[in-house]
């Protein structure tokens, strides 16, 4: 496991890749994450499964260090609470070249997350109407056509990726210090990449 300077995980291994690369796993991945310690029952009506199948989906997750045991959170000592192992993952293309089978691993996960991405935002527009005023205001949807080299490219994303660990963080401090009116989860989703008119 290769830790990033901003807590995440690096995955550079098709075995860990392939573990979260699979539809139900990245749903509980994801919800974790979002929970920052759940039971595989809260879990499981979270993603509407059985708490068995969830369970099952948990320990492969664990086994490959994308989750951990936790504390226990209540009295009831037959609860199990799991917590991610770290502050999310990144996955690079470099990392999966070497091979076409890894190629494609890599490229198959990278679908099914670009997937699971669109229909969480998907999600939000179908229930864009129960939101504020406020919230449909500030909640981003944009494009820009660029015309960069790989190298600004690269450097934009450094720059964005900083400042979204500015915010994340002003969040949390704000959050932890008691300052929860009106914080909710958000989702942030950036691409940036290549194309020929």
């Amino acid at each position: 496991m290769r830790m990033t300077d901003d807590g995440s995980r690096s995955i550079t291994d098709v075995g860990t890749l392939k573990a979260l690369a699979h539809p139900l796993r990245m749903k509980l991945y994801r919800a974790l994450c979002v929970a920052d310690k759940a039971t595989a029952s809260h879990l499981a009506d979270q993603v509407d499964e059985a708490v068995s199948l969830v369970s099952y989906h948990l320990r492969k997750l664990a086994e490959h260090g994308l989750i951990e045991a936790a504390d226990p959170q209540s009295a009831d000592g037959r609860e199990r609470w799991w917590q991610p192992s770290s502050h999310g993952v990144r996955i690079h293309d470099a990392d999966f070249r070497d091979a076409p089978e890894t190629a494609a691993a890599h490229m198959a996960a990278t679908r099914l997350f670009h997937e699971q991405r669109a229909d969480l935002y998907r999600r939000y527009l179908d229930e864009r109407s129960t939101w504020s005023p406020e919230w449909n205001t500030a909640a981003p949807d944009s494009e820009s056509l660029l015309r960069l080299t790989a190298g600004e490219l690269n450097a934009l994303q450094h720059e964005l990726l900083a400042l979204i660990k500015r915010y994340d963080e002003q969040g949390r401090a704000a959050e932890t210090a008691g300052d929860t009116t009106g914080r909710e989860h958000v989702a942030l989703h950036v691409y940036g990449f290549p194309f020929r008119a």
